[in-house]
């Protein structure tokens, strides 16, 4: 039986570009002289800091440009309050989110039922198992899930099975 899962998780690889491409420019540009400016990798999130609140979102919304440009969506993000930092500087955690929260897995197999599709989907681990007869009723239900902007949640499709 035809199957694909749905999952919710970010391409580190293309957050990496991203982030280089982001720390060469805050190196280069006028605005960020002696700020000291850094966006970094911490495990699975991420943490920029600079010297005043408005340099360092400045640099998120750097990256944000830089991530969108890479195909990466925003919904991964999830950008934390402004802490104090060293040196009387400002820093601010962002999370990086991965996986499907249970209930938006949830929310997920309610809307398909609803939906009057010919799929079955069921909750697997932190996936959503999408199974029907016919591979064209599985790409309708990609294409239904990928209309659910409400969702506040990146979906991305893996393991589209014949």
């Amino acid at each position: 039986m035809p199957s694909f899962d749905v999952v919710s998780e970010p391409d580190w690889n293309e957050i990496k570009n991203a982030l280089n491409q982001a720390q060469k420019e805050l190196a280069q540009r006028y605005d960020f002289k002696g700020t000291n400016v850094s966006i970094e990798i911490q495990g699975k999130a991420l943490q920029a800091s600079a010297n005043s609140d408005d340099r360092v979102r400045a640099a998120w919304d750097l990256l944000m440009g830089k991530l969108a440009n890479r195909g990466v969506s925003l919904k991964h993000f999830k950008t934390e309050r402004m802490l104090p930092g060293a040196g009387g500087g400002m820093k601010m955690a962002i999370t990086v989110q991965e996986g499907l929260p249970v209930e938006k897995s949830k929310e997920i197999v309610k809307r398909l039922k609803e939906s009057g599709l010919k799929v079955q989907g069921s909750i697997v681990g932190a996936t959503v198992r999408v199974t029907g007869k016919k591979k064209d009723d599985l790409q309708t239900a990609i294409a239904f899930l990928k209309k659910q902007e409400d969702l506040d949640v990146a979906l991305s499709f893996q393991n589209f099975r014949d």
